[in-house]
């Protein structure tokens, strides 16, 4: 064999190696749910911002013995049903830790209905500070980290269940020391761990503030969920962040034509910029209360089948970047691994 001949032989060897290796890194992503991982590839549907319970009682008086566990189910079931009956193959639930994260619960409705859920490690900020730990003050970023590190590599407990992302709230009005205290403390985790960001956030300007700590500890803007971001009132705003490499979820869906009409704005924008790569779309639903007569008013998940998806379709939104929102994106956005900037 001529050295040519060797060099190309050699060269496509070494495509081929890429090629694999590439393939491999792509299939052994995964997915972290309360019943165990799965590929990235098999999450489906997916709605990224959901709710099965959430206490607002004082963080001294939770537990999980404010309610029955088989009567949330029973009271949740026929809105699951619903979701599999529009093809949702994964849940994300976003209450967190301090708020009535239940994470055996979730696990149970997940064996009963065979939907993907996701729990969450992180603390809640937001609300005034009534759901965090008081420890908090004296903690450092470290500490806090050390204790969410905990549960994703233990499990939460004594359950063995694993968190599939990190969820902290903020403060958008009064971004404080705490608050900073808990996205440095979520940096570190993700860098730990590989576990996506999501933060309750609100406005551009805080969600602008939480990815200048992650600059500062090297997380790329791609480890980060803008969460409510439909809240920012400028669209520039919104699309200068996902320019950024930053998801923005617009996750307040709800059968009204108001906003409706205003998910449709917001979608049609990020279509015209070329960013729909970057959106996530859910309800911020569900919402069983312990406290109130059974559990309350469930709000429905399917407000996004029903009538967004219709709605925007009409209007120019294809299929196709339909399933890039809720199938493509949410698999990007929740795969592990640890995201940091380029160099």
């Amino acid at each position: 064999m001529r050295p040519s001949q060797i060099k190309i032989v050699n060269a496509c060897l070494i495509l081929v190696s890429l090629f694999f290796t590439t393939s491999c890194q792509s299939n052994d992503l995964k997915i972290i749910t309360v019943t165990g991982e799965i590929p990235a590839s098999k999450m489906g549907i997916t709605l990224t911002h959901e709710h099965v319970l959430v206490d607002f009682v004082m963080i001294d008086s939770i537990t999980p013995n404010r309610y029955n566990k088989d009567s949330v189910i029973t009271k949740v079931l026929p809105y699951f049903e619903e979701l599999k009956s529009n093809n949702v193959n994964t849940f994300v639930d976003c209450t967190p830790e301090f708020l009535g994260r239940d994470p055996q619960l979730l696990a149970e409705l997940s064996r009963k209905t065979g939907i993907n859920i996701l729990t969450n490690t992180g603390w809640y900020a937001a609300d005034n500070r009534r759901h965090i730990p008081k420890e908090i003050n004296d903690m450092s970023p470290e500490e806090i980290a050390r204790i969410w590190i905990g549960e994703a590599k233990n499990g939460i407990g004594n359950t063995g269940i694993k968190p599939g992302f990190i969820k902290i709230g903020i403060n958008d009005s009064d971004f404080s020391e705490i608050d900073k205290k808990l996205v440095a403390a979520a940096c570190l985790t993700h860098l730990e761990t590989g576990l996506t960001i999501m933060s309750h956030t609100g406005r551009a300007s805080a969600a602008l503030a939480q990815l200048q700590i992650m600059k500062q500890y090297g997380v790329d803007p791609s480890a980060f969920i803008w969460t409510h971001a439909m809240v920012e009132s400028s669209k520039d705003n919104i699309l200068t962040i996902a320019k950024m490499g930053c998801w923005v979820a617009f996750d307040g869906i709800r059968e009204e034509m108001v906003t409706i009409t205003r998910f449709n704005d917001l979608l049609k924008y990020m279509k015209s910029t070329r960013q729909l790569n970057r959106v996530l779309l859910s309800h911020d639903a569900g919402w069983y209360q312990p406290g109130k007569p059974n559990g309350g008013e469930i709000r429905p998940y399917t407000s996004l089948f029903n009538l967004l998806i219709p709605y925007v379709m009409n209007e120019g939104i294809t299929k196709k970047e339909i399933d890039q929102i809720i199938v493509k994106n949410p698999a990007e956005a929740f795969a592990v691994r640890v995201r940091k900037i380029a160099k």
